[in-house]
């Protein structure tokens, strides 16, 4: 079952949103670049080398929720936002975060994950029935995600959680959140008057004026939480690390590098490890999505 799954969801969700020639979901994005600087707290959490002293070059993509490349920016649909960070480092090596701007996820399982898709596909009976029958994706789905304001003036949370090593083999677990420097909406009188593009041309007149920072922090977990489940949402009480600043100051206009660039959770270095095994079947979800855009 589990060599199948990775197509099975690509499938699933081509029969949720059609297929397209472009990610099968979150295909509509904008492409960025920047740098980051680590702080000094990171590097007593981890021995990754991205999370020392130096910056690192990134690029970074915002986008909708949907495997709709012309989804309107202010579609329900177009909703959680995404954020994918690529941390470019020496020799050509990379690793990468992929975050959505909803602190939670559906389905606790891959397996589930699929089986959601495919209800969602069928819609009708079929799908008030799987929802009747899970709680979590029902919450997902039906919970308010305010409008944003710019792809910059809304948190993004980490679905999955990591174990992070540090140079004295200390371990500690936790998921990444993506910190704006000021939470912006609009009242949602306002949202169906908005221009089908304005979140990506917001982001690229912000960035023309200005750079956009967006901090980068680790929510630890505690002894007794859960870290093999996404739909389990840690206590806004638990630790937060401070890792570093993501300074983003140029789009990427290039309309291949869209094509090409790819975001893999588990795309990852020494001193960090997936801790929830839904990050093993992403990371082959992904390369078949990638594929189908050509």
């Amino acid at each position: 079952m589990e060599n199948n799954l990775p197509s099975q969801l690509v499938q699933s969700l081509n029969g949720v949103f059609g297929k397209h020639k472009a990610r099968a979901v979150h295909a509509k994005g904008i492409i960025l670049t920047g740098s980051f600087q680590p702080s000094s707290s990171a590097q007593n959490i981890t021995k990754a080398i991205h999370l020392q002293e130096e910056p690192s070059p990134i690029t970074i993509r915002f986008s909708n929720f949907a495997g709709v490349p012309t989804i309107p920016d202010n579609d329900e649909m177009s909703n959680p936002k995404g954020l994918g960070i690529k941390f470019h480092l020496a020799n050509e090596e990379s690793t990468d975060i992929v975050c959505h701007s909803f602190n939670g996820f559906p389905s606790p399982t891959a397996l589930d994950f699929r089986n959601l898709l495919m209800a969602l596909g069928q819609g009708g009976d079929t799908l008030n029935d799987y929802l009747e029958q899970h709680s979590t994706a029902k919450a997902f789905l039906t919970a308010h995600k305010p409008m944003p304001k710019s792809f910059a003036t809304l948190p993004y949370y980490g679905v999955n959680a990591f174990k992070f090593i540090n140079k004295d083999g200390v371990v500690r677990f936790g998921r990444y959140q993506v910190l704006p420097e000021v939470e912006e909406y609009y009242p949602e009188d306002q949202v169906k008057a908005l221009a089908n593009n304005f979140l990506m041309n917001e982001i690229s007149d912000r960035v023309a004026n200005k750079t956009i920072n967006l901090r980068l922090v680790l929510q630890l977990a505690n002894d007794n939480d859960v870290i093999d489940n996404p739909t389990v949402v840690w206590s806004d009480h638990n630790e937060i690390v401070e890792l570093g600043l993501l300074k983003i100051n140029e789009v990427n206009t290039e309309e291949a590098t869209d094509k090409n660039l790819m975001f893999l959770p588990g795309n990852l270095v020494e001193g960090i490890e997936a801790a929830d095994p839904m990050v093993k079947i992403r990371d082959k979800t992904y390369p078949i999505s990638k594929e189908n855009r050509q």
